[in-house]
């Protein structure tokens, strides 16, 4: 084959990869159904006498990462779990190359320890031998368990690519009365899982990589055997139609190329067309029946409004994650009142090629939308233009006594016919729409001009469109879709546009005018990964309203993250009268959850110590041993209303030696000299007039976290190394080299060796590492 055709072929092969993030069991239906699978979880208990041993693949064809997914899942089972020596016991296994007894049946009395055991858990590597652990349990039984005197369930957490026999041992475990679920990793072998599960085979059969989902699976299973049992006689076991997939190598022609090959018995050479093939990943999916427990909930009304999600708490309450423009609002109702600082003026077509009747409607919907948006309150100010052949300015942005002189003045706007001359009504609107002022940067609101036109213009509109944009005014455009494009052409990009089908619809754009007028482009680090921990001042000189509005200020901040395992991890620490970490980085691993906790955190008052909290920080929290990634970049937020920071020096300049970086919000009229010192040498320090200001300074916070967020970190900074271990970087990863008496990749096992094995840098999360060679 000529060598650009093997290049050819080799290239189609690497490059025809498959994006691992697909989901390999996929349930078919709607998504409040799959609010309510996840809903159901915390309604089913276990608590019958019985032994649940978990059996995990730690083999390298799993691979670390889906062994933590293998552990999170055997995590949330436990959660449904009254473990206790009398009903139900919890034992672990790993096998690989050969089983390791993580802990035995008997080993813990509470659902707390099991956990915390299981997290614990380090990968162990080697091959896959499946049918060896399943022999070995059919020598010792089930460690430390009653043997049959109560029901023995086994739950397999395997790729399905076992390097020996496993039907023989698996049926010899069930024919003992052992009831085993098959729980799929990474890209599993069906079949295999099939061979060990017991029947009937589509209840035993689950998938870790979706853990919520899984764990609805194995406890409805066993609910029909009255192991568990639901809260509420109306949730019901019911089959949904689902999909499994496998990811497969196959063969595919690609077409012919010239060879050439020698004749039998002479010395010919003879050409011809040879056929060429290339291999390609694809999934192969497979049709079949998921059992799974849904209950009636709050949301089953779908009270949350404006695109809200419908969180359920328990069977009869609820709250709603709503988007920015909604948030606060009971049920994410219409939130219309403009916080923002901004100058509008509202600059309306009065052409023939308008209409009387669109110039009505402009107006009306100018009117409906101040009465909505302005109150005493309010930071903005409004203006009012009208043109045809000229620019008449019927109110000056700001100059009116109050909202009800405001639109008396619209009632007298008349409609002036004539040409539609838009462009030159732009250069006018920029030159003199919103006064003489000479306020620049920061001290000068934003200023923006709403253009409502349902006529083409009749001279050149981009030149006076970039023209008014040069002077840094926001254009947005409000019309019919006759006029779409020409909107798109002046604004500058189509998210700048609103357009409307008719007078009622036109109405119902008031809350995305809203949206648009105050919002913001975020900065773009919500995929980045991420270790970010809060630490919030609940010491009686804040007081609880005043912490009540961090905590909403908090919230408001995990919006734009995607909280999860891989991606952002987000911790709480408050501290007043004591330091007490409200929930750690890898407590929670969802943004729902994340708010939900946030809002839950205590108000502890009394004297509080930033300098302890921060110590807490470095010791308790910020470590790889309480969920920290190493690789990952890592932040910490201090928020303070400037008590009790004088002791804070020291510690979150060894927050920032560790590789933690560190930024100080303080809050109060006065920006306290003892504040100042704890900025660093890279400015981390926000100061903030009032608590109610907080939200003024999201954007600014957020900056600060993403340009953190992209630096350089170092895999051993904070160190993974347990008992005074030395980490070392060696060619982008790192080693634990371990004192006297410790041995382990974390030095955390005891012993007599020194030194440990090379752990990868690309650990579970870290995503695309930048390592500081020191």
């Amino acid at each position: 084959m000529p060598s650009f055709l093997l290049l050819e072929v080799l290239f189609i092969f690497l490059f025809s990869g498959v994006r691992q993030s697909h989901p390999l069991q996929e349930v078919h239906v709607s998504r409040e159904t799959i609010g309510k699978i996840s809903a159901a979880n915390k309604m089913m208990q276990c608590s019958a006498a019985v032994d649940v041993l978990f059996l995990i693949d730690g083999s390298h064809s799993v691979g670390k990462r889906s062994f933590e997914r293998s552990k999170h899942f055997a995590i949330m089972v436990c959660d449904a779990l009254d473990i206790n020596p009398e009903r139900v016991r919890v034992g672990a296994l790993q096998f690989s190359s050969a089983p390791r007894l993580e802990f035995r049946l008997d080993s813990f009395s509470s659902q707390q320890e099991v956990k915390a055991k299981i997290k614990r858990m380090v990968f162990k590597g080697g091959r896959t031998d499946t049918g060896l652990a399943l022999k070995y349990l059919l020598r010792k039984g089930f460690p430390g368990g009653r043997n049959a005197s109560v029901p023995q369930i086994l739950v397999v957490s395997t790729d399905g690519r076992s390097q020996g026999q496993v039907a023989t041992p698996a049926e010899q475990l069930k024919e003992r009365g052992i009831t085993i679920f098959a729980v799929g990793v990474q890209f599993p072998r069906w079949e295999e899982l099939h061979t060990l599960a017991s029947e009937p085979k589509e209840q035993h059969v689950l998938m870790a990589e979706q853990a919520e989902d899984a764990t609805n699976g194995l406890l409805s299973t066993l609910s029909k055997s009255a192991v568990c049992t639901v809260a509420s006689p109306d949730c019901k076991v019911q089959p949904h139609p689902c999909e499994r997939k496998t990811l497969e190598t196959v063969r595919e022609l690609v077409g012919s190329a010239p060879c050439w090959r020698g004749s039998r018995g002479t010395d010919a050479v003879l050409a011809a067309l040879c056929p060429f093939s290339s291999w390609k990943r694809v999934f192969l999916t497979h049709p079949a029946t998921c059992y799974r427990t849904t209950c009636p909930g709050a949301c089953d009304s779908q009270p949350c409004q404006n695109g809200g999600t419908c969180v359920p708490e328990g069977r009869d309450r609820y709250h709603c994650l709503c988007p920015p423009a909604f948030g606060g609002e009971a049920n994410c109702a219409p939130k219309l009142s403009l916080e923002c600082r901004i100058d509008v003026l509202f600059l309306l077509a009065s052409s023939a090629g308008t209409t009387p009747e669109g110039f009505l409607r402009a107006k009306a919907f100018v009117k409906r939308f101040l009465q909505a948006s302005l109150s005493e309150d309010s930071r903005a100010r409004v203006g009012v233009a009208w043109y045809s052949g000229e620019l008449a300015l019927a109110v000056p942005v700001g100059e009116y006594r109050d909202v009800p002189a405001l639109l008396r003045s619209l009632d007298g706007l008349p409609f002036g016919g004539g040409a539609t001359l838009t462009g030159h009504a732009l250069r006018q609107a920029a030159d003199h729409g919103f006064g003489s002022t000479t306020r620049t940067g920061q001290d000068r609101p934003r200023r923006v001009v709403v253009l409502f036109t349902e006529s083409p213009s009749q001279d050149e509109v981009a030149g006076p469109a970039r023209y008014a944009r040069a002077r840094e005014l926001l254009l947005l455009g409000v019309g019919t879709d006759a006029v779409r494009a020409e909107l798109e052409e002046i604004t500058g990009s189509p998210k700048r546009v609103l357009v409307h089908a008719g007078p009622q619809d036109l109405f119902h754009r008031i809350p995305e005018l809203r949206r648009k007028l105050c919002s913001r482009p975020r900065p773009g680090c919500q995929a980045q990964s991420l270790d970010l921990l809060f630490v919030l001042d609940a010491s009686a000189s804040v007081g609880p309203e005043n912490f009540a509005q961090m905590q909403s200020f908090v919230r408001s901040l995990m919006l734009p993250f995607d909280v999860n395992p891989d991606v952002t991890q987000v911790g709480l620490v408050v501290y007043g009268s004591r330091v007490q970490t409200a929930f750690g980085l890898d407590t929670h691993l969802t943004r729902a959850a994340v708010l939900r906790a946030t809002s839950q955190a205590p108000y502890l008052g009394g004297m509080g110590s930033a300098g302890t909290a921060l110590l807490h920080v470095y010791d308790k929290v910020m470590t790889v041993q309480r969920g920290a990634r190493p690789g990952v970049p890592k932040a910490v937020v201090l928020l303070t209303g400037g008590m009790g920071v004088e002791d804070a020096a020291v510690p979150i300049q060894k927050l920032r030696n560790n590789g933690v970086s560190a930024l100080v919000v303080g809050v109060g009229p006065v920006l306290r000299e003892a504040l100042r010192r704890l900025a660093g040498p890279r400015d981390s320090l926000i100061h903030v007039a009032s608590y109610a200001d907080l939200r003024y300074h999201q954007d600014a916070l957020l900056e600060w976290v993403c340009a953190e967020a992209k630096r350089p970190v170092s895999l051993c900074k904070p160190s993974p190394c347990l008992h005074e271990g030395t980490c070392i970087l060696q060619n982008g990863n790192y080693r634990c080299e371990c004192r006297d008496g410790w041995q382990g990749p974390h030095c955390g096992n005891p012993g007599n060796v020194v030194g440990a094995a090379c752990i990868p840098g690309a650990v579970l999360g870290a995503g695309n590492i930048a390592v500081n060679r020191r």
